[in-house]
């Protein structure tokens, strides 16, 4: 256990950062397995409403991964890397 105060503040500090981060890595998987589910979607049936859809949860699924590279809960090569994959299951969803 800590005995000094700015010990027992790191450690509350600790948590509510492992806290937000659990939320935005969390959030993270959900928006990107939603687009990743409406690129199939298109692909199955490659409609002007199922591209709209892949678009909009791409553009959703890319606001929330440079919103978690800012507040450095991802490092920005992951976020980077992140993003390429979602590019790249659309390029290949139109490629075919």
């Amino acid at each position: 256990m800590a005995n000094s105060k700015s010990a027992i503040k790191r450690i509350a500090i600790a948590e509510r950062n492992r806290l937000r981060n659990k939320t935005y890595k969390s959030a993270l998987r959900t928006l990107m397995k939603t687009y990743f589910n409406a690129v199939d979607s298109y692909k199955v049936e490659p409609t002007a409403e199922n591209m709209e859809a892949a678009n909009k949860a791409m553009s959703e699924a890319y606001s929330k991964i440079d919103k978690a590279v800012k507040r450095n809960v991802l490092h920005r090569n992951n976020g980077a890397r992140k993003k390429s994959r979602l590019a790249k299951a659309m390029a290949q969803a139109t490629a075919s």
